[in-house]
């Protein structure tokens, strides 16, 4: 869904004083994320352990949880910390201009912001909808947008990957699958960008998002097609006009930020560290490999809101309130020594295609299975293409020049400059 911004709030009420434990609360901000989180992640465990209390921009309180196992039994445990959003204690002083609220979210009737059986039942249309997407298909899509992508650089010799590439590709893509024409994918993208960046503009932009989309469900009710809009119209169950524009918000900005900067992030992999380079160009690595040691190392969303306790309970060795947050550190729990060491032996849970890694979450609400291959189609297919018609890509400015999101929730890279041999569009190779 929508991604924070590290910025606050022109004003913000004063949240009641927390539980002991939060008066050393460690802020989810600070260049400590942008530069090393994994080093943040270690201060982290040595002070708190697995459960660490954290403070939201504003101050609200919460519990980040960054522990394999812990996250594993949050994730797991529906009952006790399911996503609803509507039990947080901390409403009552939480302002209408917060800029986390359009990832934090409000109980709403979507896929993503509901709980228990609401939950399953956008669960059984969501999934088979997307599901029923030919990976051909995509595969075919994300070529042809690819290529016009690469186009629109290959004669400069220069580029920005991420601006020129990696961002818009993965929401040209969705654009497509969900029913948009060609025409409007770049005021989608636009859209996004907006959402994603945050800050005082994020809610306008969440508006016009669901303005967009009741534009297309409207349009796909008097003409439907092969897209996902037109198989949840015709999905057996009824979901009223509210529910449709919710779940397709759900469906585009989940997979758009979060693909883009698994492309970066591979890509950032394959120029900046010589030795998986060599072993690229000696054949002894695939992209797979670096798309999978990037779920492990520099997963794209490294903190995600959020599970809201039940009751009170115990958990990594601190007492969570009945409605306190628990944000899922998928990025510090992918790191886990305990699970690398213990489980994978060391250095091995990033190598030979591991799977367990927590990229995608866990449990009842995790990204559906069908989301997750589309977004690994998008994303494999984007960087064979780009590697095919530009082969020679090298970093144009000094790694350590390269700079991160500003943002403890997200990992991924705001520019790649790349320099190559300015070659042809595939317009003039036909």
């Amino acid at each position: 869904m929508s991604r924070p911004s590290s910025a606050e709030p022109a004003s913000a009420p004063a949240p009641p004083p927390g539980c002991p434990a939060h008066t050393g609360a460690v802020p989810l901000d600070g260049p400590g994320f942008r530069t090393d989180p994994h080093a943040v992640y270690r201060a982290m465990r040595r002070d708190h352990g697995p459960v660490v209390p954290v403070e939201l921009p504003g101050g609200f309180p919460a519990w980040l949880v960054i522990g394999y196992r812990e996250l594993h039994q949050v994730t797991s445990d529906g009952g006790l910390f399911p996503r609803d959003v509507g039990l947080w204690n901390q409403w009552p002083h939480i302002p209408d201009d917060w800029p986390l609220l359009p990832m934090v979210g409000r109980p709403l009737p979507s896929v993503y912001f509901s709980a228990g059986e609401e939950h399953r039942r956008h669960a059984r249309m969501v999934g088979p909808v997307l599901e029923a997407a030919d990976p051909f298909e995509i595969r075919r899509h994300c070529e042809q947008l690819a290529d016009r992508l690469i186009d629109e650089m290959c004669g400069r010799g220069t580029a920005d990957l991420v601006a020129d590439f990696c961002e818009p590709l993965p929401v040209l893509v969705l654009a497509r699958l969900v029913g948009f024409p060609d025409a409007e994918g770049a005021g989608i993208a636009r859209v996004l960008k907006d959402l994603a960046d945050g800050g005082p503009d994020a809610q306008s932009a969440h508006l016009r998002f669901g303005e967009h989309m009741a534009r297309l469900l409207a349009a796909k009710r008097t003409e439907p097609g092969n897209d996902v809009t037109s198989r949840m119209l015709a999905f057996p169950e009824a979901f009223t006009d509210e529910e449709y524009v919710l779940d397709l918000m759900a469906v585009t900005a989940a997979g758009h930020l979060t693909t883009a900067d698994w492309i970066s992030n591979s890509l950032r992999l394959m120029l900046t560290e010589d030795e998986f380079a060599d072993s690229m160009a000696g054949g002894r690595r695939s992209i797979g490999e670096a798309m999978n040691e990037v779920l492990w190392e520099d997963t794209p969303t490294q903190i995600l809101a959020g599970r809201w306790a039940v009751r009170d309970t115990d958990l990594g060795g601190q007492r969570i309130g009945a409605g306190d947050m628990l944000l899922l550190g998928l990025g510090a729990a992918n790191t886990d020594p305990l699970i690398r060491q213990g489980v994978f032996g060391a250095g091995a849970a990033a190598r030979g295609g591991n799977g367990a890694h927590l990229a995608f979450s866990h449990g009842e609400y995790r990204c559906p299975f069908p989301a997750q291959e589309i977004a690994e189609t998008i994303a494999r297919t984007g960087i064979e293409v780009l590697l095919d018609r530009l082969p020679d890509l090298r970093l144009d400015v000094p790694v350590g020049a390269l700079v991160r999101r500003p943002s403890a929730f997200l990992r991924g890279t705001v520019s790649l400059p790349v320099r190559f041999t300015p070659v042809r569009t595939t317009g003039d190779l036909s």
